[in-house]
């Protein structure tokens, strides 16, 4: 992946402007972009969001919330309550978190991490 980054920084490709006036997916000088994630989130809206999520937790103290905080030292979550904030996160950012990886997220900072870094965050 990082080769595949580095390979596409210096490859220059010629683009042809020609016809492109005829194309459906030209509009008034500029071309259209099909991307759905062109949106991605900052970190800072991140982190926003994930501390509304885990201040909204029945069973945490919301003064308590910060982006340090830990779950289960700080908060005094147990593992099913880690599972259960990992999978309010998935829901508000509509993304899948796979087992493996939710398994690492134990505290507000992994968890905005996470996100963040995650293509497909919303």
């Amino acid at each position: 992946m990082a080769l595949r980054a580095a390979v596409l920084r210096h490859v220059r490709v010629a683009v042809q402007t020609r016809g492109l006036e005829s194309n459906p997916w030209f509009t008034s000088g500029s071309i259209r972009l099909m991307s759905s994630h062109d949106d991605h989130l900052t970190k800072e809206e991140v982190a926003d969001r994930v501390l509304s999520v885990i201040k909204s937790f029945p069973k945490v103290d919301p003064s308590r919330v910060t982006p340090e905080v830990h779950f289960q030292k700080d908060l005094g979550l147990d593992s099913l309550d880690n599972v259960e904030i990992v999978m309010a996160l998935e829901e508000e950012f509509k993304l899948e978190i796979p087992d493996k990886e939710a398994d690492k997220i134990d505290s507000c900072n992994l968890a905005i991490e996470y996100i963040h870094n995650h293509p497909l965050s919303s």
